[in-house]
């Protein structure tokens, strides 16, 4: 019987019918009936005497396992006897990577509520469109962050219950409770957290994850590639609203008795000082802040760093090639998705492979198929496919038939397997272009683009096109002192055409300033083709 008294999330699974076929082969993921992610993760770490040992860094906050879990006690204590919180209903977290909304995301799962992070860049409209998809009835935000909340609230009937902190109420709150709490009894079937997509592709989807899919993602990918160790000292650029930072950021170091540094603000002028500061070694971003860092990387230490970890899009080979040449250190690519809660393919640093995203991780089983659901042999490219012990259960949306078919996790990516049954990624499958009968994947032509000395960004889409019926056009940021003029367009065209086939070469090129990003740093391909 679920411990959810609150039973909306439940309610609006998929029905059976497209569900994702989960398994359990690992005897790590054989996880008792009843399972509370806090008390996994956090309480079991306490108990077990690593108390004292460090848990959550930050500007003027040296949290240990001990600290962390008393914060996190006083929040559930706040939200259950001051907030009426009750097992089950949906609480908005709205900040920056701090610890404490780290403590927050820890004290709403240990109450049996469902946490709901949100990007810290997010507008009131789309913050209100969150809040009535999932009905949220409880808020905790950074007061810093305050004013598009304020808006969104005005017209968000269900959102009743609300404390901000950073020197807000929360924390004033927090101080008249004492620093135990029994965890809620979870069912491992629980909805634990509710995931929203960056918006990429549309219309943001809910995604839902029980304690048991958190507490399984920690057992595939962290000790079978990654394989952090309790000394490691984690850090990174990815929001703890997206699953790439929870899981690499909280969960992931947690789960081995780790410490997690966390910085409001981790760009790649500012990480690179920030690792050396901290003596950080396992760092989790994205492909372009490595290249990014690559070019400041020398001037700071970073002996501490031996992991460095890269999803969220595509990793270039020139991206790889450069960081390794500029530390080392060769990144653990991986891919993951938010449907799926974290990585299902990669490689580490021994098998790693250029252009290569990795192999299915242990745990999980991936397959290429045609667009009639039959499996594509080595070589060609087709759909990927995904299946393990998470998967795909969106909230209450016509879109899950689409991401689940036949058991299988669609997650939209176009893939083949090499000789060596290593998956390497094509593109998106609306990245797809089609020129003049001929299919060539946007992102392999930014790949050759990013091998030319002048260019630091690039993003390359289809353009609509009456003789070919589309061809490829490029949307490059050069470096500085180059200019972006006829000759040099004549000279990346004629780069491409000696990097990769001669018809991927980009028939246009736009030069600009910026490309449009998420807050997570993935390249909005579907702006640029909205503007082609």
């Amino acid at each position: 019987m679920t411990a959810h008294i609150d039973t909306f999330a439940r309610d609006r699974l998929p029905p059976p019918a497209l569900m994702p076929e989960l398994i359990f082969e690992l005897p790590a993921l054989q996880f008792p009936a009843l399972l509370n992610t806090t008390a996994a993760l956090l309480d079991r770490r306490v108990a077990e005497g690593d108390g004292d040992r460090p848990a959550v860094l930050g500007t003027g906050v040296h949290w240990s396992y001990a600290d962390l879990q008393a914060q996190a006690n006083r929040i559930a204590r706040v939200l259950t006897e001051d907030l009426g919180l009750v097992p089950g209903n949906r609480v908005l977290l709205r900040g920056a990577n701090t610890p404490m909304l780290a403590a927050c995301f820890l004290g709403v799962f240990k109450a049996g509520g469902i946490a709901v992070g949100t990007m810290p860049l997010l507008r009131a409209r789309e913050l209100q469109a969150i809040v009535d998809k999932a009905q949220i009835s409880h808020a905790l935000c950074d007061n810093r962050l305050a004013a598009e909340l304020d808006t969104a609230q005005q017209a968000c009937p269900t959102l009743k219950h609300r404390l901000d902190f950073m020197d807000g109420a929360l924390e004033s709150a927090m101080t008249a409770k004492p620093a135990s709490f029994e965890a809620v009894p979870t069912e491992a079937e629980d909805i634990a957290l509710m995931a929203f997509t960056s918006g990429t592709t549309g219309v943001p989807k809910g995604t839902m994850h029980t304690h048991r899919d958190i507490l399984a993602a920690c057992a595939c990918w962290p000790p079978h590639v990654l394989r952090p160790v309790a000394s490691d000292v984690f850090i990174g650029s990815p929001p703890l609203a997206f699953t790439f930072g929870l899981g690499g950021l909280l969960l992931f170091p947690l789960s081995v008795g780790a410490s997690t540094v966390l910085l409001e603000k981790a760009t790649p002028d500012v990480l690179p000082a920030a690792i050396a500061q901290w003596r950080a070694t396992v760092c989790f971003t994205a492909p372009t802040s490595y290249r990014a860092m690559a070019a400041t990387a020398k001037q700071h230490d970073l002996s501490s760093l031996r992991k460095c970890v890269s999803a969220g899009e595509a990793l270039p080979a020139a991206t790889r090639q450069l960081w390794k040449q500029t530390t080392g250190i060769e990144i653990i690519d991986g891919i993951g998705s938010t449907e799926m809660l974290h990585i299902f393919i990669s490689a580490d640093e021994a098998q790693a492979r250029p252009g290569a995203t990795g192999v299915p991780v242990p745990g999980y089983r991936a397959a290429i198929l045609d667009d009639q659901g039959r499996e594509l042999p080595p070589g060609q490219v087709g759909r990927l496919a995904v299946k393990g012990p998470t998967g795909c259960k969106y909230l209450a949306d016509d879109r899950q038939a689409t991401y689940v078919q036949q058991g299988w996790n669609l997650t939209g990516d176009a893939y083949l397997v090499d000789e060596a049954g290593h998956y390497v990624y094509q593109a998106r499958t609306d990245d797809m272009i089609i020129s003049g009968g001929y299919n060539i994947a946007g992102p392999e032509v930014e790949g050759a683009l990013l091998l030319h000395p002048a260019v630091a960004e690039c993003g390359v889409v289809g353009q609509a096109d009456p003789e070919r019926g589309q061809i490829v056009k490029a949307h490059v940021v050069l470096k500085p002192g180059h200019t972006g003029d006829e000759a040099m367009a004549k000279a990346l065209q004629d780069f491409v055409k000696q990097t990769i086939a001669p018809y991927k070469y980009p028939r246009a090129i736009e030069f600009r300033t910026t490309l449009p990003r998420t807050e997570t740093g993935k390249l909005q391909r579907f702006r640029l083709r909205t503007e082609a």
